[in-house]
């Protein structure tokens, strides 16, 4: 098996122990009332979009997300949230480097070796989901599942669902298509822009996403019999229908939103295997991207 394989396989224990450690590192964590940035790269921003949706909608504390090399400077915090696997990302250091002594800031990493360690005011360590492999996938959920327990939105049902997530085969011909467009609503949104980073990174393959109500607004004109359509969580209504009406194949988001990912990074590695591409060696990417002074 790929490392990719063995580590989204992972995921179902890795998140048990992240809601288990919310507890523990709450004070580092957002309070409810503070106005509060999550920031990132890649999947980390996305995984930040989903965490900040979802906060926000739980009525905890107005929540922003960015991409780290786009966070605005002027805006007033009470605190940074910055998601980052290796601790090494520039981005995500010179932002930290930027807010010091202004902003409270708190970093969730995998790795306790690295910069970052000293960066933030607050550091949260999710070692056991650190991964060999470049394409992110069980610390993304993870630390995603960890901030989501803190807000006490996390079940074992998720859990659960990912594991079904894992033992079930994926939908028949999916693997076939040519293209895949994956669709969210509020925090799911983040959840659907990663999945389609996952099938370009891992699969290099044409893939979309957006929110589920503007799919009908321009983008269903792609929708044919070679394509498919993911919906993350509940669809709008009517909109299966559409899609089924264009020959696409639609795939209804049935599991809890963050076992669909499980998934999707399952589809992202079949459709690498089926194309003759190793995904652990994905094109033109490293593990961190750390740029030259």
């Amino acid at each position: 098996m790929s490392h990719v394989e063995n580590e989204l396989s992972s995921q179902p224990e890795c998140w048990k122990r992240a809601a288990e450690l919310a507890l523990q590192h709450k004070d580092a964590l957002p309070a409810a009332g503070e106005r509060v940035a999550v920031v990132g790269c890649g999947t980390s921003f996305f995984m930040a979009q989903a965490v900040a949706a979802l906060r926000e909608s739980a009525g905890l504390g107005e929540t922003d997300a960015f991409a780290a090399s786009e966070f605005p400077a002027a805006r007033r915090y009470d605190r940074v949230v910055a998601l980052t696997r290796s601790g090494t990302t520039t981005e995500v250091l010179d932002l930290l480097a930027q807010v010091r002594g202004r902003i409270r800031t708190t970093a969730i990493t995998a790795d306790p070796t690295t910069p970052v360690m000293e960066a933030a005011d607050d550091i949260v360590v999710l070692d056991f989901a650190d991964e060999e492999s470049v394409v992110q996938t069980r610390f993304a959920t993870t630390a995603f599942t960890l901030l989501r327990a803190h807000l006490g939105l996390h079940t074992e049902q998720a859990v659960a669902d990912a594991r079904t997530a894992l033992a079930e085969p994926l939908p028949e011909g999916l693997v076939e298509s040519t293209q895949f467009s994956f669709l969210g609503r509020g925090w799911t949104n983040g959840l659907a822009q990663e999945a389609a980073l996952k099938m370009r990174e891992a699969s290099l393959s044409w893939t979309e996403a957006y929110p589920a109500m503007e799919y009908r607004h321009g983008p269903i004109s792609i929708s044919t019999t070679s394509t498919a359509t993911w919906m993350f969580g509940e669809a709008p209504e009517g909109l299966a229908e559409q899609v089924a009406a264009t020959g696409a194949l639609w795939i209804e988001g049935r599991l809890d939103p963050l076992a669909e990912l499980v998934r999707a990074q399952r589809l992202a590695v079949a459709v690498a295997a089926a194309r003759g591409l190793d995904p652990d060696r994905p094109r033109h990417l490293t593990r961190s991207v750390i740029l030259d002074a």
